[in-house]
């Protein structure tokens, strides 16, 4: 346990938010690999004491789990935004005294596009990857943009110059002011062309049919990594939270069930625990501040159950 808490002082120095064991009260979600939440578009540790995963990395660690979230550019390409993860994860390993040697990565939204890349580009840093409501196959909301406003058009350079203003800001105000945002460079990974691109160039995974499943069990350079995958299929889900409203206005762009950012088969990535959960877009974070459905499994206790499963596993 000194060792770990040797670990935390370490991170800080690094940046990243880290909670450990100490005060767990039971150790079902205690897994043998650190637990890393990588946060998706508008992505952010926390800001003025408000957590992306709100609630969520403390209910993990009230059950064991050591748990990382990194510092991640809010708009960016997932490769650049992958190898500021992979640089963290290269430290926080370091500087363990051989105690980390992998980790279960957890990503939402793009966040999942985020650790397909590690997992490609460092396998040996990957135990498991688990994605939650990632566009693996694209979103039409990052095509109606590009189609609507062309980087090039007047109003293309009007989004860009306010998207990345705000994407500065969130940065600004999670104290990650290492590289300037790029919605543009996000938005062309989410749009069908883009997607289509990616995922031929990184296939481990994704489906081969247009709503099944992937193997839950890739090798990748030696190295043996588990796949999981859950998703929502609720854009209005609690009168209280305010996201409901975009989300209802924006599921209207799909042609399928989508949790009002990602269709239901473009969530399916490695073994599909679950894909239609009473939950919108951000419910899976426990946001807007916990304002999810009462009538779904609460994500507090989705990700302790996870947890367990990988610790089974012995991962």
């Amino acid at each position: 346990m000194k060792k770990l808490l040797a670990v935390s002082l370490l991170t800080l120095g690094l940046g990243l938010s880290f909670s450990h064991a100490s005060q767990a009260a039971t150790t079902e979600a205690q897994t043998k690999h650190p637990i890393v939440l990588v946060p998706g578009i508008f992505a952010f540790d926390s800001i003025a004491s408000i957590d992306y995963w709100y609630k969520i990395p403390a209910a993990l660690q009230s059950q064991g789990a050591t748990v990382f979230v990194p510092k991640i550019n809010a708009f960016d390409s997932s490769a650049k935004r992958g190898e500021a993860l992979i640089a963290q994860l290269d430290n926080i390993r370091a500087s363990s005294a051989g105690k980390i040697s992998k980790f279960n990565l957890m990503g939402h939204s793009q966040g999942g596009i985020t650790v397909r890349y590690v997992m490609n580009t460092r396998p040996d840093l990957v135990a498991s990857v688990t994605t939650m409501n990632t566009p693996h196959k694209g979103s039409p909301l990052a095509d109606l943009v590009t189609g609507v406003a062309p980087a090039s058009s007047l109003q293309g350079v009007a989004f860009t110059a306010f998207a990345n203003a705000v994407g500065d800001l969130v940065n600004l105000l999670s104290n990650n002011k290492k590289s300037p945002a790029d919605v543009r460079a996000m938005l062309a990974e989410f749009n069908k062309p883009g997607a289509e691109a990616n995922n031929l160039r990184y296939p481990v995974g994704i489906p081969t049919t247009a709503c099944g499943a992937g193997a839950e069990t890739a090798n990748i350079n030696g190295n043996s990594v588990r796949l999981y995958s859950w998703s929502g299929t609720a854009p209005l889900t609690n009168v209280l939270d305010a996201s409901d409203v975009l989300f209802g206005i924006s599921r209207f762009a799909f042609t399928e069930a989508n949790d009002g950012v990602t269709g239901k088969c473009s969530s399916h990535f490695g073994k599909v625990l679950k894909d239609d959960y009473f939950m919108n877009h951000l419910d899976v974070t426990n946001q807007i501040f916990g304002a999810v459905s009462l009538f779904e499994t609460n994500p507090k206790t989705l990700f302790q159950s996870h947890a367990s499963r990988l610790k089974s596993l012995s991962l």
